[in-house]
């Protein structure tokens, strides 16, 4: 890539910074999926979160940020990573939910094969005589 190139890349500071707070709205609506159950809605928002991080990590390295855009940043990386810890919190919670239905039905599935239908043999139907017999 020719420097030219990595110049029209580079994003400014004050671009770094938007597309950080950009993140850090994304990654709000990733929250509001996972508090919400909406799992969908979730994988699809963290689709588009991790492009944007690609996009911005690749185009943010030859930018300086001064100590104040510094503090910004940090900032909005901090609060980006509070929220991934409570989606986490979430998708664990979900994971164990899931676990506990995929146990349960199992247990149902073993007992019904063990004690599912059987025939029933009665005494009056294991000794029916005919009609006829005396």
């Amino acid at each position: 890539m020719t420097e030219l190139e990595s110049r029209r890349r580079a994003l400014s500071a004050e671009q770094v910074l938007l597309a950080y707070e950009a993140l850090l709205a994304r990654s709000g609506r990733m929250l509001d999926c996972a508090r919400r159950h909406d799992w969908d809605g979730l994988m699809g928002e963290e689709a588009h979160y991790l492009v944007d991080v690609e996009q911005l990590s690749s185009r943010e390295q030859d930018t300086a940020l001064d100590a104040s855009q510094q503090a910004r940043k940090a900032d909005l990386l901090e609060r980006i990573l509070e929220r991934d810890l409570e989606i986490r919190r979430c998708l664990v919670a979900r994971r164990d939910e899931l676990a506990g239905l995929i146990g349960t039905t199992k247990r149902k599935r073993d007992l019904r094969r063990s004690y599912g239908p059987q025939e029933v043999i009665t005494m009056d139907s294991a000794f029916h005589l005919d009609e006829d017999t005396p």
